[in-house]
């Protein structure tokens, strides 16, 4: 058994998005042979949630396997470097690496609450817009598929998303942020009655069959609780990162105390705490605390993560929701806006963004008429 021998089988492990072998693109970083048989396999991946991982773990496994006297297969992820991913564009003779997927998201955040009525939608797209406002390119992809609520929140209504040349959908853009929900496929304000293999199914494209193109963060608004949605995300996302939302009360502690655990038993690592609803603040600056006090700070503590934030409950917080414009941006001075600005700037120290490596290509003639790939999703 030899390191040739192992690169030869490997030559059949094809990336789906480049559609070259890992071989060819000198993604196979390194490979240990041990006694016994035994072999590890490093592979380098375009971008920390890459999709389609564990489609490399199994077909790297089993190439593995086909070498004569291999007995186990361990297969290790890195990511490429700046240098690595320019050589790699050079390698595929063009100045970029596919659009429509996620390869160029540097941070990829799930935000979840265990259960509902704890704000996580309203903070979800007032951090996105906080993000933006520290000059990020961010994205909101509206996982709620149940209770999705984003395009209104960003004043989308039901507008329907475009489709580019190579068939990708391009996502809304709303205060410069892109946006992607699944309330933009069905009739408004429609009940989405769907089991497991659909939700898998239409949260893929999502991932895969957006044109999600450069961004520093894709925020995920999950839906409550720790069902199909949560773990088709955490199996499509590895490498994202989870940010659990609660409110001040011991009752939703302890709920999202539950989502907590999901994220360990996923291996989807727990970026921090934000705890929603500390409190309301009226317009003359006074404050109740209506919920209680200390559930954030204590359920941080217990998980051993930081506290991103305490954000109060105001009337503007509540108003700029319906109204379709997030209140960081409409009234930065507001206590929550404050509130979620600071959380949003925690979020960058945790998770220093990279600068933009590559850019892509302007398509020379798009074909006639595309359609989105896969689209026979009941999407419509």
């Amino acid at each position: 058994m030899t390191e040739e021998q192992i690169r030869h089988e490997l030559q059949a492990v094809i990336d789906p998005e480049l559609r070259r072998s890992i071989v060819e693109l000198d993604m196979v970083r390194s490979i240990d042979i041990r006694e016994g048989g035994a072999v590890d396999v490093t592979v380098s991946l375009t971008t920390p949630g890459c999709p389609i991982r564990n489609h490399f773990q199994t077909a790297v496994t089993e190439a593995v396997k086909r070498v004569p006297g291999v007995s186990t297969v361990k297969v290790d992820f890195d990511v490429l470097d700046a240098n690595q991913k320019a050589a790699l564009a050079q390698r595929l003779g063009r100045g970029g690496l596919p659009e429509g997927s996620l390869a160029q998201v540097t941070n990829i955040l799930c935000v979840g609450s265990g259960k509902g009525g704890v704000g996580k939608s309203t903070l979800t797209s007032n951090l996105a817009a906080a993000l933006a406002a520290e000059g990020k390119r961010v994205g909101i992809l509206d996982a709620d598929v149940w209770g999705y609520s984003i395009p209104r929140m960003y004043g989308l209504g039901a507008q329907r998303p475009p489709v580019n040349a190579e068939r990708k959908i391009v996502p809304l853009e709303a205060h410069g942020i892109a946006v992607m929900s699944i309330g933009f496929f069905v009739q408004e304000d429609a009940a989405v009655v769907w089991r497991g293999p659909m939700l898998h199914k239409a949260l893929t494209q999502f991932l895969q069959d957006v044109a999600w193109g450069e961004l520093d963060y894709l925020l995920i608004d999950l839906p409550p609780g720790t069902g199909d949605v949560s773990m088709t995300l955490a199996q499509l996302l590895p490498q994202a990162k989870f940010l659990i939302v609660t409110t001040p009360q011991p009752a939703a502690q302890r709920v999202a105390r539950r989502a907590a655990e999901m994220a360990h038993k996923v291996s989807l690592e727990i970026a921090g705490v934000v705890e929603n609803m500390a409190g309301f603040v009226t317009p003359s600056g006074e404050r109740f605390a209506i919920f209680g006090e200390g559930g954030g700070q204590a359920l941080a503590d217990e998980l051993d993560v930081p506290l991103l934030g305490k954000v109060p409950l105001t009337l503007p917080l509540r108003e700029q929701s319906d109204n379709g414009v997030p209140l960081v941006l409409v009234e930065p001075s507001d206590p929550a806006a404050q509130a979620v600005r600071h959380t949003a700037r925690g979020l960058i120290a945790l998770s220093p963004v990279e600068l933009p490596l590559i850019q892509e290509p302007t398509p020379a003639e798009p074909p006639a008429a595309p359609q989105p790939a896969g689209m026979s999703l009941p999407m419509a």
